[in-house]
């Protein structure tokens, strides 16, 4: 059995003008990814090059050290992740006279780049962030995994500097400077969609990409892409349920490999059920452990409903109940992720991760199905404004919108007036802009009158960082072009950064197995019709697992992992409000206009409205310059 780890990466590369890699400085850059890696340290360092990677050791615990070399050495490589086809690769190596000295999964890595140079990445099935440094071709070559589920940061000036978090290219010197188009998609978002970063300087490689650097410049390209490799189908329903189910259960028994132990991020909803579902099929008479949080407001909290799947599959359950801390939020939560960032999900996500690891060191995760198999809301009002633009424009111009003054503000979770006012706000819109307005907070008309002018001047439509996406998928299917940019954006740079940044936060490995290549490109060569024909969200996912779940679990309709935030600014997090968006600070930081925030926090908390998700937003924006203000 091959060895996977979790870790975290890091290196440098200099031009022949600079100075000497400093081994010092690269471990002082490689550890601030001991979270990452808590196990095992490992660097290789020349005059012009330094890899290093901090390990979680998964499987063959004794094993699998980093960096990985050929039998020459002249090429070393570090890996963050996993590579499900190891195992095959290795027997195919060999043939091709490649000699090997022990069993792990990264170990393939040099070897398959021998063969095929930087074209290795194709070859791979896994999730990955790889680096692998060429000493013959003096050449750095970084590439990331198909789906985006694990990270790469890079910076390139007098050579190159890379790492799996922003924190290890701080820790390398560089300078850097504010980019103003990341915070202004930052505030439309509560995420920094990529390739930018918080910073001009740092930038994240993108799913499915290798970037080669050689003689001091740097190219990337793409080696996949849904857009180019789904090639369309047309089932019937019940082959597209085999179809899936044999997908899944395929995918989530790849995922089980491990020598530590190994959980299941359990919801209550269809996706982690199915993976459970999944794991159970694979493992009968296995032992199977499953988490779960909740929260005491019942509108929020899935324990009931977890607890009924839990039973079902007959796991050994845990839950726990989620009692967020301010001291939290500041101290633990918010550093975790090195730029702004306000999914409201990264408390209970948190709190989550840290009750799994206390049993286990490997959770799955039901991750991706929405994108995958349409199951989110947002799918649904795309269709209904499809009807609603075809209304006289009398009542949708005038009588709609004067309709919502006499909806109530509700900080319960499934609220009419939420969801009323952002179809009605949105609907209209060309289809494309609409989908991506459902998510966003701050819409630019709202930045304007929130941010400095000067600030504001300098800033694009932060629909940029969608369209591109938009066009991509211009063959596809209305429905399944939006789920196309969804998997691009939402899910790469919001649900898969955050999975990662708090998992690891607490040295936990989280897998993904809805997102195996197959999985994807299967899901993508259906067309939307199949996937959600009439307005029930992932209504294929539904009837193919309909025969292994509680039947109120196939039925049920979306959730999310959220998180009662109005609420909780309102309560516990209340004093955190008070003193990072209080006129010192606000005015200080030189974001923001202080009178606009202010508006919003004492609508709030006057109960005059409900404005949780942009005070969230700019809460988290302040904690960030805070702590990073002298990075500026």
């Amino acid at each position: 059995m091959g060895g996977a780890v979790m870790c975290g990466i890091t290196g440098m590369v200099r031009d022949a003008a600079s100075e000497p890699v400093d081994p010092e400085r690269l471990r002082a850059m490689c550890r601030t990814l001991s979270h990452r890696g808590p196990d095992d340290e490992g660097m290789y360092v020349r005059r012009d090059v330094g890899l290093a990677a901090r390990r979680l050791a998964v499987v063959d615990v004794s094993g699998g050290r980093q960096p990985v070399r050929n039998e020459t050495g002249t090429v070393h490589a570090v890996l963050n992740g996993e590579i499900y086809n190891h195992a095959q690769l290795r027997r195919q190596l060999m043939r091709q006279g490649h000699r090997f000295e022990a069993s792990s999964d990264s170990e393939v890595i040099p070897h398959l780049y021998e063969q095929y140079g930087p074209d290795f990445a194709e070859q791979l099935d896994g999730m990955f962030a790889i680096a692998v440094w060429d000493e013959s071709a003096r050449q750095l070559v970084l590439c990331r995994d198909r789906a985006g589920i694990k990270p790469m940061y890079y910076a390139a000036g007098a050579g190159l500097v890379f790492g799996s978090e922003i924190r290890a290219i701080l820790a390398s010197g560089i300078s850097t400077t504010l980019d103003t188009q990341a915070l202004g998609d930052y505030l439309s978002l509560m995420y920094i969609p990529g390739p930018r970063s918080v910073y001009r300087e740092i930038r994240k490689l993108e799913p499915a990409s290798i970037l080669v650097w050689r003689e001091n410049r740097h190219t990337i390209r793409r080696y996949w892409s849904l857009a180019g490799t789904a090639r369309r189908v047309d089932l019937s329903t019940a082959h597209a349920q085999e179809r899936l189910r044999h997908h899944l259960v395929d995918s989530v028994e790849r995922h089980l490999m491990s020598d530590v132990p190994l959980g299941f991020f359990l919801s209550g909803g269809l996706d982690s059920g199915a993976v459970v579902a999944a794991a159970r099929q694979a493992r009968p008479d296995a032992e199977l452990r499953t988490f779960t949080v909740g929260f005491t407001d019942r509108s929020y909290d899935e324990r009931r409903e977890a607890a009924v799947v839990a039973r079902h599959l007959r796991t050994r359950h845990t839950e726990a109940v989620v009692e967020p801390r301010a001291t939290d939020v500041v101290d633990r939560i918010s550093p975790i992720f090195d730029e702004p960032f306000a999914d409201p999900s990264i408390v209970p996500t948190y709190y989550l991760c840290e009750q799994a690891r206390q049993h286990v060191t490997v959770a799955l995760s039901g991750d991706g199905g929405d994108e995958l198999f349409a199951g989110y809301l947002s799918y649904w009002a795309d269709k209904v404004a499809r009807h609603y633009r075809r209304l006289p424009r009398g009542l949708t111009g005038r009588l709609a919108p004067a309709l919502l003054r006499f909806l109530p503000t509700s900080h319960a979770r499934s609220r009419l007036d939420f969801k009323a006012r952002r179809f009605i706000e949105n609907a209209l819109e060309d289809p494309r802009r609409s989908h991506y307005l459902w998510r966003v907070v701050f819409r630019e008309n709202h930045k304007a009158q929130l941010l400095n002018p000067d600030l504001f001047a300098e800033l694009a439509d932060s629909y940029g960082t969608h369209e591109p996406h938009d066009l991509a998928g211009a063959d596809f299917d209305a429905l399944t072009r939006f789920q196309y940019t969804d998997a691009n954006v939402y899910l790469v740079d919001d649900v898969l950064t955050k999975a990662d940044r708090v998992s690891m936060a607490h040295s936990l490995e989280v897998r993904v197995p809805l997102l195996a290549t197959p999985m994807i490109e299967f899901a993508f060569s259906l067309p939307g019709r199949l996937k959600m024909p009439g307005y029930q969200t992932k209504w294929l996912f539904r009837r193919a697992m309909a025969d292994a779940l509680p039947a109120k679990t196939s039925t049920m309709s979306k959730k999310g992992f959220n998180a009662p935030l109005p609420r909780w600014l309102a309560g516990p997090f209340r004093p955190l409000v008070d003193e990072y968006l209080s006129k010192d600070v606000v005015r200080r930081q030189g974001f923001l206009q202080f009178e606009r925030v202010n508006a919003l926090v004492r609508r709030h908390m006057d109960g005059v409205a409900e404005h949780g998700r942009e005070i969230w937003t700019l809460l988290m924006l302040s904690l960030w310059a805070e702590a990073h203000q002298g990075q500026r």
